[in-house]
């Protein structure tokens, strides 16, 4: 299985630019919160913008503290919480189109996390549809959020991980989202599930991966590029 490496030699001077969409507080974390912790690990200079766009104020404040640990020892970043009402997303559509433009003005990402397109939570639709309404050159990753609906698909795209940033990324989340704690799927077996089996489908050799749909890239040809198929398939996996 081929792979991506977001290293860059041309690159080389500026950080890597991360934009993380989430409709609800703890979207972002079930989301892509491993990929972000390993991400982090060989891009530390890379800056965050961070934005959950439905939480109230007890939600909000679980939100902010979620992000700083994820986040833990970014110098660059920027954390934001609106307060768009839960389930009525599309009924506020224009407002919030209006905060992704001022997004926009303010942060060039390389890379975007958002909602799948293929999402059957209503809100967590509406974010995926404007974020490709309004950012048209960009790295858009799409991540996924089991839930009671049923709506997960086949990802096209994975990001291996170990077993501790698996285990890592769970235990923030459980520790911090407190007000989730009685609901049916906030469990630490549902959450690693997902992760197992996203890994047993891209056949990651460290057992776990996160799924995403990636809807459009364009592929650079490079001599590093004709190296990657020359390599043995145990040392690609090593990466």
């Amino acid at each position: 299985m081929l792979q991506l490496n977001l290293g860059d030699s041309n690159r080389i001077d500026e950080p890597l630019k991360v934009l993380c969409l989430g409709a609800h507080a703890d979207d972002i974390e079930i989301g892509c919160g491993g990929t972000i912790l390993k991400l982090l690990q060989s891009q530390p200079d890379a800056s965050f913008c961070w934005m959950v766009f439905g939480a109230g104020e007890e939600r909000a404040r679980e939100a902010i503290e979620s992000a700083n640990l994820f986040l833990h020892g970014v110098k660059e970043k920027h954390i934001g919480v609106e307060r768009f009402r839960d389930g009525f997303f599309p009924y506020q559509g224009s407002e919030i189109k209006e905060l992704f433009e001022s997004i926009k003005k303010r942060f060039n990402p390389d890379l975007i996390f958002t909602h799948y397109r293929g999402d059957l939570h209503q809100d967590h639709r509406l974010i995926s549809d404007i974020t490709w309404n309004t950012f048209r050159d960009h790295l858009i990753l799409e991540y996924e959020i089991p839930k009671y609906d049923g709506d997960l698909g086949s990802p096209n795209f994975f990001v291996y991980l170990d077993e501790s940033i698996c285990r890592k990324k769970v235990q923030h989340i459980l520790n911090v989202f407190q007000t989730q704690r009685e609901k049916h799927w906030f469990t630490e077996d549902a959450f690693l599930a997902i992760l197992r089996l996203r890994g047993l489908e891209s056949v990651s050799c460290q057992k776990y991966a996160e799924g995403f749909y990636c809807r459009k890239v364009v592929l650079t040809i490079t001599p590093e590029f004709q190296e990657l198929f020359q390599r043995p398939v145990a040392e690609k996996n090593r990466h």
